[in-house]
């Protein structure tokens, strides 16, 4: 009986962790949502607008650890491209209040867009986000490229929005 217990138990799991991977691993095709970000300074940015250039959005919480160690990565990859077009848009959930998302910008002197998501329709107009960080890039055309869970990989984000510049 325990054999068959285990048997089902580690079945289980293996399809679970499949599941994940498959949510968390790059996808590509979708398109991106038409959406408009208002950021904290009251600019609006529409998504559709940016298009002809790769967008990197992040969703993030001042309480996220992970989120507050992934910022230097962001104002790198920010600092590096935007010249070229490309703009990171951090966008901060809706639970995150005002006050403490405008101290985490002017404590780490963010140089990139910031957005607060106050009614969450950003989170649902991209598939219901709900964990932090959770990271899309999005290529010129409109399209989802990649969607992330947890913290990027710096080098190859880079060279993947190098590729898009040159393209």
């Amino acid at each position: 009986m325990k054999l068959k217990e285990t048997l089902i138990a580690a079945a289980v799991l293996a399809i679970v962790g499949v599941a994940a991977l498959i949510w968390i691993a790059p996808w590509e095709g979708d398109r991106a949502p038409e959406v408009s970000f208002t950021t904290l300074e009251g600019e609006t940015l529409h998504l559709a607008e940016l298009r002809g250039a790769p967008q990197l959005i992040t969703f993030w919480a001042t309480t996220c650890v992970t989120c507050v160690q992934e910022i230097p990565h962001l104002q790198a990859l920010h600092e590096e491209f935007s010249g070229e077009g490309f703009n990171v848009i951090a966008v901060a959930m809706d639970y995150d209040p005002r006050n403490q998302v405008e101290a985490m910008v002017e404590d780490r002197q963010l140089i990139y867009p910031v957005v607060l998501d106050s009614d969450g329709s950003l989170a649902r107009a991209f598939g219901e986000v709900r964990l932090t960080p959770t990271t899309f890039l999005i290529g010129p055309s409109g399209n989802v490229l990649q969607r992330r869970l947890g913290m990027f990989d710096e080098a190859q984000m880079r060279q993947q929005i190098r590729r898009l510049l040159d393209s």
